[in-house]
C-alpha cells in the first residue's frame, strides 16, 4: 500500500491477514466508532438475558433500543454552540446534569420510534443503562465481553487529560475525552479493524443478532463530499452502499482534530474490514480511503 500522507490505516482480509499503513503502535481516538462497541456490549448481554432492547432507560418513555438506532426523538449537545466554544477554549467538560439541561432544553424532535436523528444523548443513556445492569463502569464491561476475549490489548477507554497524551496527533494534548459523554475509546488502527472483523466473524453475537445489528433504518441517499450512495443506521452500525463497492457497514466517527472510517465490505470479491484515521475534520477523507482499499480486493 502507498503511502498517503497523514493517513494511517489497517486492512483485515476475509482469512484475518493484516496490512498496515503507517506505524500499527500509534494510538488513535475511535470517536463514535466507540457507539458500534456500546451497541455490542448491550447486545451480549441481551442475549446473555441480563438486559432487553425494549427496556425504558433514563426514567422516560424511550428505550434502550430507540437510544441505540437513534430513533428516541432525542436532541443533540453537537447542536449547541456553548458546548463547541467551552471545547474550544479548553474548559472542564460540564458536568453531566448541566449537560443534559442544555441540551434537552432544544426539546423532543419526534414521538419516540417515529422518525431518526443521530443523537449522542441517547448513547449516554446508553451506556448508563448498560452500567447499571451490569454494575461495572464501560471501562471493565467492554475489556469482559469484547477487548480481553479478543486480545485487543490496546483499545482502553480514555477518561482524563492524561489518557489522551499517548494519542499520536498534537492537538490531543489540549483535549478532555470526558466532553464525549458517552466515552471515547483510544487504540491503535489494527484494533479497530481486528474488532469489526471478529463482529461479522462471528465472534461476539449470534448471526442472528448481527443480522439485527445491520438492518438499516432508511436515513438518505448520497451524501455530499462523502463516498455513500445510499445509507442508513442499524444498531450501533451505519449501513448503506458506496458505488461499485457495494455495502459498507460499520462506523465513522470525528472530533476537533481527527476523523476515523471503520467499515466491513462484504460485497467486494473477498470481503474486508479497513480501519482508516487521519488527522482534520472531514469524514468523508477517511471514508473515501477505506473504499479505495476495499475496492483494491475487488
Amino acid at each position: 500500500m502507498s503511502d498517503t500522507g497523514h493517513i494511517h490505516s489497517c486492512l483485515i482480509r476475509s482469512d484475518g491477514r493484516a496490512e498496515t499503513l503507517g506505524d500499527p503502535a500509534l494510538l488513535f481516538p475511535y470517536w463514535s466508532f466507540t457507539k458500534t462497541v456500546i451497541a455490542v456490549c448491550a447486545l451480549r448481554l441481551e442475549e446473555q438475558g441480563r438486559l432487553s432492547l425494549d427496556d425504558t432507560v433514563a426514567d422516560r418513555s424511550i428505550t434502550l433500543g430507540q437510544c441505540l438506532t437513534h430513533t428516541a426523538g432525542l436532541p443533540d449537545y453537537g447542536a449547541l454552540p456553548a458546548y463547541h466554544r467551552a471545547v474550544a477554549g479548553g474548559e472542564a467538560p460540564w458536568p453531566r446534569d448541566r449537560l443534559l439541561s442544555e441540551a434537552l432544553a432544544q426539546g423532543a424532535l419526534f414521538s419516540p420510534g417515529q422518525g431518526w436523528r443521530y443523537s449522542n444523548i441517547g448513547y449516554l443513556f446508553a451506556r448508563e443503562h448498560l452500567e447499571a445492569v451490569s454494575g461495572c463502569g464501560l471501562d471493565t464491561l467492554v475489556r469482559q465481553e469484547i477487548t480481553a476475549p479478543l486480545g485487543l490489548h490496546s483499545v482502553v477507554l480514555a477518561t482524563t487529560p492524561e489518557s489522551f497524551a499517548a494519542v499520536c496527533w498534537p492537538e490531543a494534548a489540549g483535549y478532555h475525552p470526558g466532553w464525549v459523554y458517552h466515552g471515547c475509546l483510544v487504540g491503535t488502527a489494527g484494533d479497530a479493524a481486528r474488532l469489526l472483523h471478529a463482529l461479522f466473524a462471528g465472534a461476539l453475537v449470534q448471526r442472528k443478532t448481527l443480522a439485527r445489528m445491520m438492518t438499516p433504518h432508511p436515513v438518505g441517499g448520497v451524501l455530499p463530499g462523502r463516498p455513500w450512495t445510499t445509507c442508513g443506521y442499524g444498531i450501533g452500525l451505519m449501513a448503506g452502499e458506496a458505488g461499485a463497492s457495494g455495502r459498507v457497514i460499520g462506523h465513522s466517527g470525528a472530533g476537533p482534530f481527527s476523523v476515523n472510517a471503520v467499515y466491513h465490505f462484504p460485497d467486494v470479491v473477498e470481503p474486508v474490514t479497513v480501519a482508516c484515521f487521519t488527522d482534520g475534520r472531514d469524514e468523508g477523507v477517511a471514508e473515501f480511503e477505506a473504499v479505495r482499499l476495499a475496492g483494491g480486493c475487488a
